[in-house]
């Protein structure tokens, strides 16, 4: 195919291993890409006004662009053990939720799948709810708290593997919370396509996306100087636990779990009034029942 598109994912070495061969032209017969490395709350916004072919956003932003973006069933980021983390210093006051009520909490977007998680678990955990909430890069979070420029930080990404390099104090863990109450994995990052693209083109790019993480398994060091390149001074061992992680399964496709875990995180939000709801089908792919 002849048409080049453009590719918005941040620059974790998740999101830089699962698309490294098709953004290399490692994929014969594969769309071309242009890509662009950007934080999540930059790529939610880009979704929101129509600004890109494919783009990793988060699962909380989902709902606003599927008039215009249809969910892809592969390429994503869904998991066990591997949601947002809640963090304070260990010096300040008591160790429950409580310890947030009326506190200035930084988190990574308002639109972000963490503030979704922590939104619906503060609700019923932390008695007369949360103080300010400020965003920040999701890098500049940890800092904050350890600075006292914030009392907590929501974390995502390889913040769960280096948080008490910075003295910091897990308060919850948000993945382990939805998992409990709900059974599911849990959804972070979705990957989504213009839906003027046409069915022929998004099943094209719905197979690269898939074939793209399958060849990354097969050669894990083919791209390891890309993934270095912009990884953030993360040390290799947290590189290597990052993808480990959050490339799974689900990555390669969502399955029915994975679809159910994303259709019952979306329904709960609705129904407490945090995004707007869903319409029936609106999550289904183009050409659903086939395998892409």
């Amino acid at each position: 195919m002849a048409q080049r598109l453009t590719l918005a994912h941040s620059p974790c070495p998740n999101d830089t291993f699962t698309f490294h061969a098709w953004s290399h032209g490692l994929l014969p017969g594969a769309p071309g890409l242009t890509v662009t490395l950007a934080d999540i709350d930059v790529t939610n916004g880009l979704a929101e006004r129509g600004a890109g072919d494919l783009l990793k956003i988060s699962y909380a932003a989902l709902p606003y662009v599927l008039d215009e973006y249809a969910l892809l069933p592969c390429g994503g980021a869904l998991g066990h053990g591997c949601g947002p983390l809640v963090l304070t210093r260990p010096e300040d006051g008591p160790a429950g939720p409580e310890r947030l009520a009326g506190r200035r909490v930084a988190v990574p977007g308002v639109r972000s799948t963490a503030y979704l998680l922590f939104r619906l678990w503060a609700a019923r955990a932390v008695p007369g709810g949360v103080g300010d909430i400020v965003v920040m890069p999701f890098h500049e979070i940890m800092p904050a708290v350890r600075d006292g420029v914030v009392d907590a930080g929501l974390v995502i990404h390889e913040a769960r593997f280096t948080y008490q390099r910075y003295g910091l104090h897990r308060l919850a863990d948000m993945g382990e919370e939805w998992e409990a109450d709900s059974g599911r994995p849990i959804p972070l990052g979705a990957i989504v396509a213009r839906r003027d693209l046409g069915e022929e083109q998004l099943r094209a790019v719905a197979r690269a996306a898939a074939d793209s993480v399958r060849l990354a398994w097969q050669d894990p060091t083919a791209s390891r100087p890309y993934v270095l390149e912009h990884a953030q001074e993360m040390a290799p061992d947290v590189i290597e636990q990052h993808i480990g992680l959050y490339v799974n399964d689900y990555t390669e496709a969502l399955g029915t779990d994975g679809y159910a875990a994303v259709r019952e995180l979306l329904d709960r939000a609705a129904t407490e009034g945090l995004v707007p709801p869903v319409a029936p089908g609106a999550l289904d792919f183009p050409g659903a029942g086939q395998t892409p």
